[in-house]
């Protein structure tokens, strides 16, 4: 009778022990969405952006009157429906062409900077706590229109040290009518941009296909190599001004040398120290503390020197 008690316990105590040594969680490999941009790209659309997001808070400033603080909060390879998911509804969205690499990217503010935008451009402060839950109406995208175009063109300007893109406004609307703008499981770059306006704070998010950004990877390598040999000359100059003044110790040191220390304490000036080693015994020659070259001891005018023979053996 007791048989079963046991079996029971011993069933508990491995469930216990299994729950405490839980294994960590696994995430799925979608192969429909491969990463499709290279990581060392990614560093250079970053830098791309953030310049753009310094050149656009300026233009939105000055086109809305009012100071606009805008900052990159993130730039990641997502897929198109992770993209919508993060998205508030009711978004006022831009579909945007981009020629000559074809394909459409996809803009959108947040409805929370939306409508204090559009007051803004009807003549009001922009500093209204309403919040509204609607579709922008036909007038009210007109009225974006402006300001999307504005966007575009610094985001042109500050592609163009990559590529020459025309963003192109093609049409504005709601989340719901660029449901089907890409393939849901296309991957897509994500650019995230935090804005505060006044009192209201939300974001404006940029989704290009991967497929147009990798069709300039070739763009980017040569944008690199380029920054890499067209040093300036003047930027060589200061380069080397900063250089100029810098100390290198050089040691010559005849290997395989060895002297007892009562020896080498006793020594004083004028005394004679006796090598067992040739004229032409092989020196090595470091450059702060590293090993660098081989060398013969040779002689320049009144004051030793070492001759140096090749690299070291390393």
């Amino acid at each position: 009778m007791s048989e079963p008690v046991i079996e029971d316990e011993f069933a508990k105590a491995t469930a216990s022990e299994t729950s405490s040594h839980s294994l960590p969680a696994v995430t799925l490999f979608d192969a429909r969405r491969p990463d499709r941009i290279a990581k060392s790209h990614l560093r250079a659309i970053q830098l791309l952006h953030e310049n753009f997001v310094r050149s656009v808070m300026s233009s939105l400033s000055a086109y809305l009157r009012t100071y606009v603080s805008l900052t990159l909060a993130s730039v990641e390879q997502l897929s198109y429906r992770q993209f919508l998911e993060r998205l508030p509804s009711s978004s006022c969205m831009a579909g945007v062409g981009l020629q000559p690499f074809g394909g459409n990217a996809v803009l959108e503010i947040n409805p929370s900077l939306t409508f204090p935008m559009l007051e803004i451009l009807l003549g009001g402060s922009g500093k209204t706590s309403d919040t509204f839950e609607r579709e922008v109406t036909e007038i009210e995208q007109m009225l974006m229109d402006g300001l999307f175009r504005i966007i575009t063109h610094d985001l042109s300007e500050a592609w163009k040290q990559i590529a020459r893109i025309d963003f192109e406004i093609l049409t504005i609307g709601s989340e719901a009518q660029f449901l089907q703008a890409m393939s849901p499981v296309e991957a897509v770059l994500a650019v995230k941009i935090d804005m505060r306006l006044g009192e209201s704070a939300g974001s404006m998010n940029i989704a290009m296909p991967s497929s147009a950004v990798n069709m300039m990877s070739q763009k980017f390598d040569h944008e690199r190599s380029v920054r890499k040999s067209d040093t300036p000359p003047e930027e060589q100059s200061r380069i080397f001004d900063l250089i100029h003044s810098s100390g290198t110790r050089i040691d010559a040191r005849l290997p395989n040398q060895h002297i007892r220390m009562q020896d080498l304490l006793s020594l004083e000036a004028g005394d004679v120290l006796v090598l067992d080693l040739s004229t032409e015994a092989p020196v090595e020659v470091l450059f702060n503390g590293e090993l660098q070259f081989q060398g013969i001891m040779a002689g320049a005018g009144r004051k030793r020197a070492v001759q140096l023979s090749g690299a070291a053996s390393l």
